[in-house]
């Protein structure tokens, strides 16, 4: 069992013990209808302190990595859990605990019948109560995780791929391996059982899975929305679904509430995204979006989507303080009187993806920016029209959404993740924009455009690799086993071969268009000690290199 499965067990039975604390129900059941939601905020976290926790007590070792990665505090105020004793306080007076974010220092509690938010007031822990959910007919406007499933003229199955030119990455051997995507979304209906997902599976490459709307840890029910998502990110059947991060692992988060719409949902959102950091996620994939609600008195203004405001936006902004980097769909209201981006996609270090077709033009529903204090919105566009996708065990359809166009991008930044390690959220981002094809001329519909991956990698690599003045060079030399060939330029197509002082071949391997300027080769490791001779063919000329095989 891997160490991130370790931790969530470990964290996820602490906040399940944490709910069943503070409820006369089961583990596992609401033990009737809870209608009414309050989110409490509190003005302090008590007798909580930084000296009470150390960084494993609240984070695992990918997740400290990842701070210390992008040289930030490893536990700061905002990791400090929500104080056990004012929950308690607040459960003795007929309030039920429903989840917490230690991030933003609230409690989402529920009532079955009306409750008197005076009650909460009065306490003097608390600063202000907002009733988040109540019983209303369900708003008519269309709901957000619609999609429209189109079959006729669609391009082909891996063009959302080939646009961004991101097959050179995966060629090149980077394909998200190692990289640990949380896709919160309302549900992974059948993701347990498409064929798609079978590799995914067969890997034990979902780590954890949890569903915050009813706290358990089902995931595969409900909606079918996030189970198109993740075929997008790993779904592969030969010729007809190629993710665009097949070898990455993943956190199945659900955190929406397909039967209603209401602000509650962002304090699920939050508390998502708060497992997801301490698990160690490396990258927030999100197709939801938030601005209007059935109770319509909660609704959001475009001047809430300042970056600063909602609760969601907040709380993603402090993931991606946290170097997650946060990808959200940027909306699919520009069709509608709304038109504009849906929080989180607002947030400053949120990268919003809009939806282009195959054509690269924009899609009609995809939500325009800008932000409304001026940011450029969405951030970047991919393909997000007749996307191939499977949802059911038994067939294949083609959908569109912004809703589909995330995964495009996410799944293709754990690519560059992977090839660039070192490389923060915050660089990456950068490197997106700078990347895109109208990085010079951006607007509220394309944002900065469609990012050009090889462009990215190259950008990132110049940024963290010593680029040499030869053509190639390799090192350790003398070698134990394993060494690195880096490139001045990306070779291109590239042919690896080693020979023996004799002349013997005893490694090729045709890696076809490389993308990257590094590449670790470990063909020496059970290899006699001597002398070797490398020989790189690539795109731009032939190289040889002399390397010396230790003893171990």
């Amino acid at each position: 069992m891997n160490e991130i499965t370790l931790f969530l067990k470990r964290g996820i039975k602490v906040f399940l013990i944490l709910v069943f604390v503070f409820t006369e129900t089961s583990l596992f059941g609401q033990g009737g209808e809870y209608n009414y939601f309050y989110r409490v905020y509190f003005r302090d976290k008590g007798a909580n302190s930084i000296d009470d926790f150390s960084p494993s007590d609240l984070l695992s070792e990918k997740a400290i990595y990842r701070r210390e990665k992008s040289g930030i505090e490893i536990i700061d105020y905002r990791d400090l859990p929500v104080f056990f004793g004012y929950l308690n306080q607040i459960s003795s007076l007929g309030f039920t605990l429903h989840c917490t974010s230690k991030w933003l220092n609230t409690a989402l509690f529920k009532t079955k019948t009306p409750a008197d938010p005076d009650l909460l007031l009065a306490l003097p822990f608390v600063a202000d109560v907002k009733l988040v959910k109540n019983p209303v007919v369900k708003s008519q406007y269309r709901d957000k995780l619609d999609f429209i499933i189109e079959q006729i003229n669609a391009p082909s199955f891996d063009r959302p791929i080939t646009m961004v030119n991101g097959y050179p990455l995966h060629y090149s051997g980077f394909d998200g391996g190692g990289i640990l995507i949380a896709v919160l979304d309302a549900g992974f209906f059948n993701a347990d059982k498409i064929s798609s997902l079978s590799s995914l599976r067969s890997r034990n490459g979902i780590k954890g899975t949890f569903d915050f709307v009813d706290n358990d840890r089902f995931v595969y029910d409900y909606s079918t929305h996030g189970t198109a998502v993740l075929s997008v990110l790993a779904g592969q059947i030969e010729g007809i679904i190629h993710g665009t991060a097949p070898e990455a692992d993943f956190l199945l988060l659900r955190t929406e509430d397909v039967s209603s719409e209401f602000s509650s949902e962002e304090d699920l959102w939050a508390a998502g995204a708060e497992l997801a950091d301490s698990a160690g996620a490396d990258i927030i994939s999100s197709s939801l979006g938030y601005y209007n609600f059935d109770n319509s008195s909660l609704n959001y203004k475009y001047s809430d989507l300042d970056g600063n405001t909602t609760f969601v936006t907040r709380a993603a902004d402090i993931a991606a303080s946290k170097g997650i980097l946060v990808v959200n769909s940027a909306g699919n209201e520009r069709d509608d009187p709304w038109m504009h981006i849906i929080a989180p996609a607002d947030g400053d270090s949120v990268v919003a993806v809009g939806a282009v077709d195959g054509y690269e033009m924009i899609s009609l529903f995809s939500s325009a920016g800008p932000s409304f204090d001026g940011r450029i919105k969405p951030d970047n566009s991919t393909m997000g029209v007749s996307i191939t996708v499977q949802m059911s065990v038994s067939s294949v359809v083609t959908l569109s959404g912004t809703s589909f166009s995330c995964p495009v991008l996410s799944g293709m930044t754990a690519c560059l993740m992977e090839a660039v390690p070192d490389a923060t959220n915050y660089e990456i981002i950068e490197a997106l924009h700078s990347s895109a094809d109208r990085f010079n001329m951006p607007d509220s519909l394309y944002g900065y455009g469609i990012p050009d991956m090889v462009k990215t990698l190259q950008k990132l690599q110049d940024n963290h690799l010593i680029i040499p003045d030869n053509a190639s060079v390799i090192a350790p030399n003398p070698t134990t086993g394993s060494f690195d060939v880096i490139f001045r330029e990306a070779p291109g197509n590239l042919t690896v071969e080693i020979f023996s002082s004799s002349g013997v071949t005893i490694y090729k391997n045709d890696l076809g268009e490389y993308a990257g300027r590094k590449l670790r080769i470990t063909a020496l490791f059970n290899k006699d000690p001597g002398l070797y001779f490398i020989r790189l063919t690539t795109g731009i000329g032939t190289f040889v290199h002399k390397i010396v095989k230790l003893s171990y």
